[in-house]
């Protein structure tokens, strides 16, 4: 009879565990999904946000290199130009090196990683 408590004690303690995992497993991916939405959303607002900038920042470079060139036509057309240019190209420049340096620093689902680190060292020490 001590045999067949043992075991069903065991059994009933497995069932808990596996329940436990379950349980554990179904908040993370829930987790996972609200971070994936709030991911979706902070990312298309900052993309149209860049489009804004980047449609406004363009119409209001044309009209400031309308107005110098046309104001600077007598002294030197061409040196306007290049001038803008160099310039233009400094500042694209600048913002590709932003941008590189915010790509490789970009951590995709931090807190679902995180969490799920956590409950790796927990089940580990709970195992052991």
């Amino acid at each position: 009879m001590p045999a067949t408590a043992s075991f069903q004690q065991l059994a009933a303690t497995a069932r808990a565990f596996a329940r436990r995992v379950l349980i554990i497993g179904e908040n993370r991916l829930e987790l996972l999904t609200v971070e994936l939405q709030e991911e979706r959303e902070l990312f298309l607002r900052a993309m149209l946000m860049a489009l804004g900038v980047a449609a406004f920042g363009l119409l209001a470079s044309l009209a400031l290199t309308a107005a110098l060139v046309v104001w600077l036509w007598a002294w030197s057309p061409v040196g306007v130009l290049l001038g803008l240019a160099g310039l233009y190209a400094a500042a694209g420049l600048w913002l590709y090196q932003r941008l590189a340096r915010r790509l490789r620093n970009w951590q995709t689902l931090a807190a679902s990683v995180a969490q799920i680190r956590k409950d790796r060292a927990g089940l580990e020490k709970f195992l052991a």
